[in-house]
């Protein structure tokens, strides 16, 4: 299929999650790979910070899809009122949206944030395909900025003074690498703080995209180790260390 066939495919977020969208590696995959590459592949169950994250990108990026969001009137998810409307479904609290509002205001009051995500030249959602130490990688931009040249990522976060922690932790590094190679740009992330909602814009250092080179490049050597070598047991696999 040619690229631009696939990419058009990419677009729609049923096929870049979906089967089609598995045939290539993404960033999401870096942290199994890393710690339980067995676990590839493996639905995650969403939880309610994964949830609240989407509705804020949805929120920004593309406002009219807020209506599939299911939004109940609770206190906590442990309520009769929640479990039954909600039939076991993962839903938003309406404080929970409430505090995406802010922090949505917040953004797009300020100046550079808004100049830099509604400018001129401006993309969203972009998804994007490459070649990394010979497999393919997919991404999916939350917004590309042509006349800036970035790559630019919203994120929420617990505490914005440890977000270059969270960074690690959650391969921020890796997702800067991979992007920076798919897209041509440079990396940019807007944060904002779910509780005090300070913003945060931290741009990218070479050795942090050296750090992401360097997990995929050990993602990749598990892949291969696990998924691609002939006659390679999983079930004699045993991490050995010395404490």
């Amino acid at each position: 299929m040619k690229k631009q066939n696939v990419l058009k495919k990419l677009r729609d977020d049923e096929h870049y999650y979906g089967d089609f969208g598995k045939k290539y590696l993404s960033n999401s995959d870096i942290g199994t790979l890393l710690t339980n590459p067995l676990a590839l592949g493996t639905q995650l169950k969403p939880s309610p910070a994964f949830l609240v994250g989407g509705y804020f990108h949805t929120a920004i990026l593309e406002p009219d899809k807020l209506k599939k969001y299911k939004v109940i009137k609770a206190a906590t998810r442990n309520t009769k009122a929640y479990k039954e409307i909600s039939g076991g479904e993962l839903c938003l609290l309406e404080s929970e949206v409430d505090r995406i509002e802010i922090m949505t205001d917040k953004i797009m009051t300020n100046d550079i944030c808004k100049g830099l995500i509604e400018g001129n030249k401006v993309t969203y959602e972009e998804p994007g395909i490459i070649e990394l130490e010979g497999e393919m990688w997919k991404g999916k931009a939350d917004i590309i900025n042509n006349e800036e040249k970035l790559i630019i990522d919203l994120k929420t976060c617990a505490d914005i003074h440890k977000f270059k922690w969270s960074a690690n932790k959650y391969n921020y590094d890796s997702q800067a690498y991979i992007y920076s190679k798919i897209f041509g740009y440079e990396m940019l992330f807007i944060v904002i703080d779910k509780t005090t909602f300070q913003i945060g814009i931290f741009d990218c250092s070479p050795e942090f995209y050296n750090r992401g080179a360097d997990k995929v490049k050990r993602a990749v050597d598990q892949y291969k180790l696990f998924f691609k070598s002939e006659g390679f047991d999983p079930q004699q696999f045993f991490i050995n260390q010395t404490l």
